[in-house]
């Protein structure tokens, strides 16, 4: 009898915590500039005296650029080995960064910034697509998770003190060095050779488009929930009378919630059934949205807060390993990467639609970001069945 939870990754012969070490410090480094975004931003203005139409389009070119890093991965994933991959890559991405802490030309600047991205984008494809042939890929990308929060975290308390003393340069630069710092790991990755064992692994069991396409949207329609709220939640908190810099500290622990929340996913890996982690995690996601329906109180809107930042990085991980149980090989692991930026642009766009067709009130979104939370949660609990219901053939 044929099962789909039979299909496993093949066990590479590389060390798997060197190769944990070198997904987790690449991935971590990759989107550190989005994820310090405000201490960024504001540096960005008062050095460069950027108005915010140019420091949005810097942050755009960012997030694009690590997203349009899908497209030529399509070509090249299956083809190039993936440790020189990654040597170019990070060559390109320490050289973008040294010359972006020394030029003060904001076209350059831009140009810049897109090709550290797509460089940058280039590293995180390869990371998802290491971390989906690992043996307990839960874990993995609970720690893929943790990792970009513990450094965006750290960021935003050290950034400030740098910039007074560096300017904007520190930032580019300690990205530089951070990423030199890691490139002793880039032996980590599989090699050609053993990426194409996992594609002939994973041909052996078939295509699984089918799969792949519910994965793909129920990613899609996570990121799109999620990033709606989440960009809007500042303005929940104004229509509740809620003071700014009560707000701002709850904000500043549900960062710590965020850590924690990857940290737990890790922790629990596959010592638990995944459509109970993914129940429980989306049970509580969805909660925390109904929470801040109705002008929330402070208590309300604090537990509502930290209860949506901890759900969605316990979430996270499950969607990435579920995927990575769908295809070893990398391909679907980078298209993930696109739509999960097309996830974090689409989210806001419709919720700004949203609020302004509703005069200003987040009821709706609120509401239609649950049921859209709930349609991710019904296709990913699809895909649990499917990988433990035999497959007649």
């Amino acid at each position: 009898m044929n099962t789909l939870s039979h299909a496993k990754p093949v066990e590479a012969p590389h060390n798997e915590r060197s190769a944990m070490a070198a997904i987790v410090g690449f991935a971590a480094i990759v989107p550190a500039v989005l994820m310090m975004a405000p201490a960024v931003a504001s540096q960005l203005a008062s050095q460069l005296q950027l108005g915010p139409i140019d420091i949005g389009n810097l942050f755009s070119a960012e997030l694009g650029a690590m997203s349009l890093a899908t497209l030529p991965a399509f070509f090249w994933l299956p083809r190039v080995n993936w440790r020189s991959a990654a040597w170019l890559a990070v060559a390109v991405f320490i050289a973008a960064n040294l010359l972006s802490a020394t030029t003060v030309s904001y076209p350059l600047l831009l140009g810049l910034r897109f090709v550290s991205a797509l460089a940058g984008g280039s590293l995180m494809i390869l990371c998802l697509s290491a971390a989906a042939t690992m043996r307990n890929p839960d874990r993995v990308y609970g720690l893929w998770v943790m990792g970009q929060l513990a450094l965006g975290a750290a960021g935003l308390v050290v950034m400030p003190a740098l910039f007074a003393h560096f300017g904007i340069a520190a930032c580019y630069v300690g990205l530089a060095l951070l990423m030199a710092l890691c490139t002793p790991l880039v032996r980590c990755f599989p090699t050609a050779q053993q990426a194409q064992t996992q594609q002939a692994a994973q041909s052996a069991t078939g295509r699984r488009r089918g799969h792949a396409v519910l994965g793909i949207l129920a990613t899609l329609a996570f990121y799109i929930s999620l990033s709606g709220v989440w960009t809007f939640i500042g303005q929940i908190a104004q229509q509740a009378s809620i003071d700014p810099q009560q707000s701002g500290n709850i904000f500043a622990i549900a960062t710590l919630l965020g850590v924690a929340g990857a940290g737990s996913a890790s922790l629990i890996g596959r010592r638990l059934p995944r459509a109970q982690l993914l129940l429980a995690g989306f049970g509580m996601m969805m909660a925390a949205m109904l929470l801040l329906l109705n002008a929330p109180a402070l208590a309300r809107f604090a537990t509502a807060a930290l209860l949506f930042k901890f759900s969605w990085t316990f979430i996270l991980p499950f969607i990435l390993a579920t995927l990575a149980d769908i295809d070893h090989s990398g391909k679907l692991m980078n298209a993930t990467n696109l739509v999960i930026g097309g996830g974090l642009a689409i989210g806001p766009a419709l919720a700004g639609q949203l609020i302004a067709a509703n005069h200003g009130s987040l009821h709706v979104l609120l509401l239609l970001a649950t049921l859209v939370a709930a349609i991710s949660l019904a296709l990913l609990l699809s895909l649990q069945q499917r990988r433990t219901t035999p497959a007649h053939v």
